[in-house]
């Protein structure tokens, strides 16, 4: 890297790279919804979804090694960090709750399953216009009000989790209750984290408008 490159922002690198993050994010949630709603070959699908979240990994240790190299940067590094980790983090428990219905031996995804796993993708679709406004930031409200339906999404999933468990505990077989109350859990988590990616952005939108 010569000295124009050491000194000036790398704006299109770190705008590229959360780009291509939360496009691996879209397509591993809409991979978890077609799982949910058609569990079959879930090996296979398991693995397409595995396969994202590494591509994802891939993503997350570029940008924290553009960051260490740059020394002037678009965003500041603790919101580059921030918006790294917890896009990583929506896509980590989205491969873990496909992972635990693979390896607990589900026999069918549920009802509960599939809204969230909906939910999920609906926020992500958001997340992704919301860092694709991130670049320029010439129009903020845009940026909060992908932001305000993230949140709102995330509500809702909070009910889901809630009527699910209700569902759940009405049932005696302990074993299922255990495997089937994680992987609610996990999806719920994922919408969490989704919020949380949000949140940052919100941020970031109000800092640099």
């Amino acid at each position: 890297m010569g000295l124009r490159e050491w000194l000036i922002p790398q704006d299109k690198i770190f705008f590229d790279l959360f780009e291509q993050q939360a496009v691996v994010l879209t397509k591993a949630a809409q991979k978890l919804v077609n799982l949910t709603e058609d569990f079959t070959n879930v090996k296979e699908k398991r693995h397409e979804i595995e396969e994202l979240e590494h591509q994802g990994d891939q993503i997350t240790h570029d940008i924290y090694e553009q960051l260490n190299r740059t020394f002037i940067t678009p965003l500041e590094p603790e919101e580059i960090s921030r918006l790294a980790s917890t896009l990583d983090e929506v896509l980590d428990y989205i491969d873990g709750a496909t992972e635990k219905m693979f390896y607990y031996g589900i026999e069918a995804t549920d009802v509960h399953m599939v809204e969230l796993a909906k939910l999920i993708h609906m926020q992500t679709v958001e997340l992704g216009g919301a860092v694709r406004g991130i670049r320029s930031i010439k129009n903020p409200k845009y940026i909060e009000e992908r932001c305000i339906e993230v949140n709102r999404l995330e509500n809702l999933a909070d009910d889901v989790l809630a009527h699910a468990v209700t569902d759940l505990f009405r049932t005696q077989h302990a074993i299922t209750i255990i495997k089937l109350k994680d992987i609610y859990e996990h999806l719920e988590t994922a919408t969490d984290y989704s919020e949380d990616v949000a949140n940052v952005l919100s941020d970031i939108a109000i800092r640099h408008s």
